[in-house]
């Protein structure tokens, strides 16, 4: 890697997809107080809603992932301007 370009937090990160707890560990520069344990090693961990492993062009299952009422959010929001 070229000196000076990349920032100075670039290590190794596991992203968890909280739909399937499939963990893949890649370079990122995501700051997370949490950490996990693969294999002896201890990784800064980032919680995704959905990743490769669970999205629906991949996987080629629809499949509605509801985290935190959004889609209710959206269906009441919806309502609300939706009348007349």
């Amino acid at each position: 890697m070229r000196k000076g370009i990349h920032p100075e937090t670039y290590r190794l990160v596991a992203f968890k997809d909280m739909s399937n707890d499939q963990v893949f560990i890649t370079r990122s520069c995501e700051t997370t107080k949490e950490t996990i344990d693969i294999d002896g090693q201890t990784y800064p961990l980032v919680k995704v809603e959905i990743s490769s492993s669970s999205h629906p062009f991949f996987t080629g299952k629809m499949k509605l992932v509801d985290t935190a009422g959004r889609v209710d959010k959206f269906y009441s929001r919806y309502k609300k301007y939706n009348q007349k």
